[in-house]
């Protein structure tokens, strides 16, 4: 059973994903990965898929994204779930954070 804890940003290690793309694992737990991913403007995430049901929250700037079928531009507030195994593909439209969720837990990043 996960412990409570807690983790200070300045302590966080940024991960570059891909170029212009970098990830912070905020938290993980026994069944949940919290994540922040900055994107540099017109920096992208390729398509891919992954089998891990992910929620995302768009905290600032704008993306656009491709998920199966729905092409969409999405700005601050905005948010999305991308089931798993869905590909899908992210592409800057300006300076972006997003604060996304991974259920079950993302083992490759879980120790970040």
């Amino acid at each position: 059973m996960t412990e409570p804890r807690t983790r200070s940003y300045d302590a966080l290690n940024p991960v570059d994903q891909f170029p212009g793309v970098v990830r912070r694992t905020l938290v993980s737990g026994d069944r949940i990965t919290f994540v922040e991913i900055r994107i540099a403007p017109g920096s992208e995430v390729p398509e891919h898929t992954h089998p891990h049901e992910q929620v995302g929250h768009v905290a600032s700037g704008r993306v656009h994204f491709r998920i199966g079928e729905i092409d969409q531009e999405l700005g601050p507030g905005d948010s999305y779930l991308i089931p798993g195994d869905v590909p899908h593909h992210v592409v800057a439209l300006d300076a972006v954070t997003l604060i996304e969720a991974f259920s079950p837990v993302r083992e490759e990043f879980a120790d970040d």
